[in-house]
């Protein structure tokens, strides 16, 4: 079933809001208890609409990049620096330094509940709603950004354009993750994880 249209209505962003709203107290009571050695991030899981259309907002990383995420499809963000004052201003800076736009609070309708990477990083997914995207001015970091590209939601909540990957611990089966395809990239790992409990959230029921 493809997704309203009105999934960016006021209507729908209140009642996103609302859902979200107690999930903020999640990161502050987890860094009051592991204060001094947690490992944050955040990114910055960001609607948009384009011509009209609702759509997610993407970065392809850098493949010059250090690390095992370089040329991976992501959401702008990156690990949180002592001058934040909480996850969403993480993300807020994170999307101001990769994508070079000003993202007003206001458009920040919550956070989503921790993710946890292979590392042990936590990793806080801020939903905002930038809005039409012809209106944005990007400038994206080389150093960091090798790319922008959009993906429609109708695209994502096409059930032929997406699938799941099994992963394995030792010789036993692990764990599994959904994944997003036949889009510009493939959208996967915590990108992925991500996405999909944002369009579960977004598309009302």
């Amino acid at each position: 079933m493809l997704p309203p249209l009105d999934c960016l209505s006021l209507g729908n962003e209140n009642r996103c809001r609302q859902h979200l709203g107690p999930n903020l107290k999640l990161y502050k009571l987890q860094k009051g208890r592991k204060e001094g050695n947690q490992r944050w991030a955040s990114v910055l899981v960001s609607l948009c609409s384009l011509d009209g259309e609702p759509a997610f907002l993407f970065t392809l990383r850098s493949s010059t990049l250090k690390g095992r995420h370089k040329g991976d499809v992501s959401f702008a963000g990156g690990k949180s620096d002592p001058s934040d004052s909480d996850v969403v201003a993480t993300a807020l800076r994170e999307a101001r330094e990769e994508l070079g736009v000003n993202v007003g609070i206001e458009k920040v309708w919550g956070v989503l509940k921790p993710l946890r990477d292979a590392s042990g990083m936590v990793i806080a997914p801020v939903l905002a709603n930038l809005g039409p995207l012809e209106e944005l001015n990007f400038k994206p970091n080389p150093g960091e950004v090798d790319e922008i590209f959009t993906l429609s939601l109708s695209h994502l909540c096409n059930p032929q354009n997406r699938g799941y990957t099994h992963f394995r611990t030792g010789d036993k089966y692990g764990y599994t993750l959904p994944v997003f395809r036949n889009g510009k990239h493939r959208v996967w790992g915590l990108t992925a994880v991500a996405l999909d409990h944002t369009l579960k959230l977004i598309v009302p029921p």
